[in-house]
């Protein structure tokens, strides 16, 4: 297992280790020539990481710790701005674009709280895709399998955490950028309710659905980096006994196509939860059947990159991924009636949903409905499309809904990483957190 925050600032405290130590470690993976640093990182910030972690054991020494985070290797996705350096949201189109001012909110508060971030992480051209490839920068191997994808957009931010190259990672999720890749790669990845963590210096996909969450080793870990993002104390929420606890499960929309590998992992996690006490119940959920209908003409994703990127692509289109171009452009038969009818149904939606998802504690599903496939088969453009609507449908849910979610592992040991996904209503963040620290270790111990 890897080690998490809190297992390390322990052993900094105690004098075990030093943050100079933790974060040569971390840099030595990054540059191992056998690794996946290469792929993982798009920048790395040796010189400066040194240095952060440098000032951070002087801190210590002077009885001055920030935060758990303090003298932590994190990692942080190549869309937020850097003061300085130009952002390149994993694409090649953006490397005229002139050097931020300043950093990003959700970076500045990272750095206030003592983390030490090593580099910027690899990503989806521009967030828009589920499956983790760029053909720029190279794709990152999955840490269970290097022959698979790890998942995207925040491809790199899961590698790093899985390859021990960062403690946790920075990741943005829009569609289940965070929670994707944390269930194809073996980690956890928590989505915010948007509106708690400002978006602001951070390249757009879509600032209707765009939202930031940390991917780490452990629930506990994703607790204490979103407190930091959204600038709240930081404290772990108690565990929730399970026993009592209500989930439910939709029986529409989320579980077709699911592989075998991915419903026979939910099945055992949902009868070893079963066993602690947790009432789970299948639900009538048809509503969600409605969102392919109000995303037919055109999807908030598309619509508001289009919006960002339309002068872009008229002028380095042609350096776009393939992948990536074709959907963006596709908005701009969008108009703006489609565009207006899309937030009255979202909104239609949110309403018709909760009122039945509010009599429980949460819903649940797996994450992705398949496994990772492998970077073969993706290359072929119409796979590639099957594969990635796979992915993103059951996350995508989320972020329409305007919830909170958190992905868990929940595969068995030689099997391919498979998420479990805890779905709560919009700012039931820390009971959703709360309610995970008692199913993860439940759901993993398969």
């Amino acid at each position: 297992m890897n080690p998490t925050i809190l297992q390390l600032a322990a052993d900094l405290a105690a004098g075990r280790t030093t943050s100079r130590k933790l974060t040569e470690e971390a840099l030595a993976r990054i540059e191992d020539p056998k690794g996946e640093g290469k792929r993982a990182f798009i920048k790395v910030y040796k010189a400066q990481a040194l240095a952060a972690a440098d000032a951070s054991d002087l801190q210590r020494k002077a009885g001055l710790v920030a935060s758990p985070l303090a003298g932590i290797p994190v990692s942080i996705k190549n869309l937020c701005d850097v003061a300085g350096e130009t952002t390149l949201s994993g694409s090649k189109a953006l490397d005229d674009a002139a050097p931020a001012k300043v950093d990003a909110p959700v970076v500045a508060r990272l750095r206030a709280a003592g983390a030490v971030i090593v580099g910027s992480t690899n990503m989806s051209e521009f967030a828009f895709t589920g499956v983790g490839a760029n053909p720029h920068y190279g794709t990152p191997g999955n840490p269970a399998d290097r022959t698979r994808v790890p998942g995207g957009s925040s491809s790199g931010a899961a590698v790093s955490v899985g390859d021990r190259m960062a403690v946790a990672a920075l990741g943005t999720d829009t569609g289940g950028s965070v929670r994707i890749p944390a269930a194809l790669c073996g980690i956890t990845g928590f989505k915010p309710t948007a509106r708690r963590v400002p978006i602001d210096n951070v390249v757009p996909l879509s600032t209707s659905l765009d939202s930031i969450g940390p991917l780490a080793n452990s629930v506990e870990d994703c607790a204490i980096v979103d407190a930091v993002f959204a600038a709240e104390p930081i404290s772990i929420p108690d565990a929730v006994p399970l026993a009592g606890l209500r989930f439910a499960i939709p029986k529409h929309y989320v579980f077709d196509d699911v592989d075998a590998t991915v419903g026979k992992a939910f099945e055992r996690a949902c009868k070893a939860l079963a066993a602690k006490g947790v009432k789970i119940e299948h639900i009538d959920l048809p509503q969600l059947n409605e969102l392919p209908t109000i995303n037919s003409k055109g999807t908030f994703a598309a619509a508001e990159a289009y919006a960002w990127h339309k002068d872009l692509i008229a002028r380095r289109g042609n350096e776009y991924d393939p992948n990536v171009a074709p959907r963006i452009q596709a908005a701009s038969k969008m108009t703006a009636h489609d565009y207006i009818a899309l937030m009255t149904n979202r909104a239609s939606l949110q309403k018709r949903v909760s009122a039945v998802t509010q009599n429980y504690d949460a819903v649940i599903m797996p994450t992705c409905a398949i496994v990772a496939p492998t970077i073969a088969e993706v290359d072929a453009p119409d796979v590639f499309t099957k594969k990635n609507l796979l992915l993103l449908r059951n996350t995508a849910v989320g972020n329409f809904l305007d919830r909170c979610g958190i992905s868990v592992p929940c595969h068995a040991t030689g099997e391919l990483p498979v998420g479990f996904m805890l779905m709560g209503e919009a700012m039931a963040d820390r009971r959703v957190l709360a309610m995970a620290r008692s199913v993860a270790p439940i759901v993993a111990a398969q």
